[in-house]
């Protein structure tokens, strides 16, 4: 039985497959949205993807994605620049700014095997406290002793930022790892 193929419609379908978090169903929907029914979209997601492909690149400071050489935050001269926040990828600086209770500075870190030594002690020069915002896990916490290691002797305090559990779910439905997290970073009423 011969199969039923329009090539360029699959080659969409294996685009949107090739990004995170859409399977086939959501891409077979999305592309047949863009195509049959709002080609006008279609065409706006195309330019939008053309223009950030050319334009976004990484802070030379921090890492995080910018159209410049060094991002809005780190060129913004009333972020406190005692502080820094270390994080593993951009999203996590979306996710902390759209909090609006931090106004220091960032560094992205991916992991260990990537991290320039002389770069990060460069960025800490003047850092009064170094804030990590990794998910818990083993490999966060052999990087932040990586990082702190690295910079011993140099005076700067170490926190991490608290985890444990979220508000409003039960403690049955609470991973081991982050309950006892939890428990052990515990604070006084």
């Amino acid at each position: 039985m011969k199969r039923y193929r329009v090539e360029s419609f699959e080659n969409l379908i294996d685009a949107l497959t090739a990004l995170p978090a859409i399977g086939r169903k959501s891409a077979v929907r999305l592309a047949y949205y863009m195509v049959l029914q709002d080609n006008f979209v279609a065409l706006k997601l195309s330019h939008a993807i053309e223009e950030a492909v050319s334009k976004v690149r990484r802070c030379v400071r921090c890492h995080n994605i910018s159209e410049d050489e060094y991002c809005d935050i780190c060129s913004d001269q009333d972020r406190d620049r005692d502080k820094l926040c270390i994080v593993q990828s951009a999203k996590d600086i979306f996710s902390i700014e759209s909090s609006g209770l931090y106004n220091g500075l960032y560094y992205i870190v991916t992991s260990v095997e990537d991290m320039d030594d002389e770069h990060l002690s460069n960025v800490c020069k003047g850092v009064e406290e170094i804030i990590f915002a990794f998910p818990p896990g083993v490999a966060a916490d052999m990087m932040m002793l990586y990082i702190e290691n690295r910079l011993e002797g140099r005076g700067i305090k170490f926190t991490k930022i608290a985890q444990g559990v979220p508000t409003g779910v039960e403690l049955d439905n609470i991973d081991t790892l982050s309950l006892s997290r939890a428990i052990e970073d515990r604070v006084s009423i």
